[in-house]
């Protein structure tokens, strides 16, 4: 086992390298310049056909607010509590920095995706509108192309049960655990029973379901940490300041942290951005191509909230909490670092139960919105014919998470190596089809009826 860790942390270092950082950043930064920043300007008109999408008659198969619940609860999972604590503990302050500037040139990377998905997406032979990047690289760059698709399909098939599931049960039974003294595996079989009653309903019940839970434990979970961060209103300053300087600057180690390089904070910044905000990773199209929605711009303006949301909004209120408490510097990693600094935020103990309740709740979503994408790859590659042996395999896998094969930090290599797996094929098509999106945005924004309709 050590030496298959050690063979995969070789893969992750080539994969995540400078070469890979540069492809992510440089994607998001061209299609941001391409869309002469329209994701970054268009950020309130966004919101406002979100809330108009709550309700739609038009093609597709889940309103397009339950298509932005659902590729949120995909995403807003342990990236947001764990993944944020890790790359502060690995990166040090200035990784937030980079978390931020890789989210906000992700806006565009999560407008261009999910535009191309519903531009792109077809209807499969059970009537429901399937699309995603296998499918805008198929039916977009044609069938020359269509082993990039296959590819894409194949790491997102097998990164699913690393970063939307076993990741996800193995986080939650350990902040069960430490918490209220639950069982492990206890943990893994509840979550996997919940999970298969909500997976009998296909997408229309995770749709429903990511609609109703996501908002709500969004907000449960940033109205903790802000209530935290008005107490410690003194500390910001401070906490920014070692943000923007470590960006740029060593961080020397402090307390129970080890210190870090630039590089350090660059790559773990990005790579863990990444991790939770998925853009560039071509998951959150698959399910917004099934939003009922007339326009591939509209769907994309909604979409591009979810890197927002997820980056810009939860992710930077863990990081500031960990950084004003000073629990950066504990020693603790992952979930028990953003417990450990909530518990300090928060008297009587309430912190380490938002963070568990929180980090449940946030799993559970992502695991039923990751039963979605990999069951998408997996049809794409075997036919209708495989959803449901796929099904009973994804809720098989939840409980075998939380037993102590292997460690976290394993889970956590394999997991961000099979996410630089999906995004390399899925970058290459975003540029490759970047003429697309920048036409259909132009000509939508340029269209007199559409501002008409927008009004």
């Amino acid at each position: 086992m050590d030496a298959i860790v050690a063979y995969i942390g070789t893969i992750n270092g080539v994969v995540w390298g400078p070469a890979m950082l540069a492809l992510l950043a440089g994607t998001g930064l061209y299609l941001t310049l391409g869309l002469k920043l329209i994701p970054q300007r268009r950020l309130g008109f966004g919101f406002k056909m979100l809330w108009r999408g709550r309700k739609s008659t038009a093609e597709g198969d889940i309103s397009p607010f339950n298509a932005l619940m659902t590729a949120l609860s995909a995403t807003v999972g342990t990236g947001n509590i764990a993944g944020v604590a890790t790359a502060l503990f690995f990166g040090g302050p200035g990784a937030l920095f980079w978390m931020w500037a890789i989210a906000i040139v992700g806006m565009a990377t999560k407008f261009c995706e999910a535009a191309l998905a519903v531009h792109f997406r077809e209807k499969d032979a059970l009537g429901n509108h399937v699309g995603g990047p296998m499918y805008y690289i198929k039916n977009g760059l044609g069938k020359k192309w269509k082993w990039l698709g296959v590819l894409f399909a194949i790491f997102g098939m097998l990164a699913g049960f690393g970063i939307g599931n076993t990741i996800q049960s193995n986080s939650v039974a350990d902040a069960l655990e430490s918490t209220f003294g639950i069982a492990p595996l206890m943990t893994g079989i509840v979550i996997a029973v919940l999970v298969a009653l909500v997976l009998i309903g296909g997408i229309k019940r995770i749709g429903d379901v990511a609609g109703k839970l996501v908002p709500i434990m969004a907000l449960f979970y940033v109205g903790g940490g802000l209530i935290i961060l008005i107490m410690h209103a003194s500390e910001l300053p401070e906490a920014f300041g070692l943000i923007f300087y470590h960006a740029f600057n060593p961080a020397a180690a402090a307390g129970g942290f080890a210190g870090a390089t630039i590089w350090a904070a660059m790559r773990f910044g990005i790579a863990r951005g990444v991790f939770s905000n998925e853009a560039g990773l071509g998951s959150a199209p698959i399910a917004h191509a099934a939003a009922k929605t007339s326009n591939p711009v509209r769907q994309g303006t909604v979409a591009m909230l979810g890197t927002f949301i997820d980056t810009i909004v939860i992710c930077s209120i863990t990081g500031l909490v960990i950084m004003v408490t000073g629990a950066w510097q504990s020693g603790e990693n992952g979930a028990s670092m953003s417990a450990h600094a909530f518990n300090i935020g928060l008297p009587g103990g309430w912190g380490q139960y938002i963070v568990s309740i929180g980090l449940a709740i946030f799993a559970f979503t992502t695991i039923i919105g990751w039963s979605f994408y990999g069951e998408k790859c997996t049809q794409f590659l075997f036919g209708e014919k495989s959803n449901i042996p796929f099904r009973i395999l994804w809720v098989l896998a939840i409980p075998l998470g939380t037993l102590p094969i292997v460690d976290l930090g394993s889970l956590w290599l394999v997991a961000d190596t099979l996410n630089a797996m999906m995004a390399i094929p899925n970058l290459i098509a975003l540029l490759l089809l970047s003429p697309v999106v920048f036409k259909l945005t132009r000509d939508y924004f340029n269209d007199p009826i559409n501002r008409l309709e927008d009004k």
